[in-house]
């Protein structure tokens, strides 16, 4: 399985399981991610994405992207888009 890096999760919100992941190049919905850290091994698709508060197709580099996860993941883990 090829993987390529996107960012980096800079918190995550336990309670509403949402990370925030500062990307380095665009993310899309519905792309299949890989988030990888030293207790952390998750995959899975982008089923929800927000920028601001709002709901969004694609997260640019530079802002700030919230992601619904359905597992626990942690600061500093990487997240790389799965390649088909």
């Amino acid at each position: 399985m090829e993987h390529q890096y996107v960012g980096v999760v800079t918190h995550y919100f336990d309670r509403i399981g949402v990370a925030v992941v500062a990307p380095e190049q665009e993310l899309y919905l519905d792309d299949w991610v890989l988030i990888e850290g030293p207790r952390t091994s998750v995959e899975q698709q982008i089923y929800s994405m927000q920028v601001n508060h709002l709901a969004v197709d694609k997260g640019e580099a530079g802002e700030e992207v919230a992601v619904k996860i359905d597992e626990i993941v942690r600061e500093g883990d990487q997240v790389f888009v799965v390649l088909e």
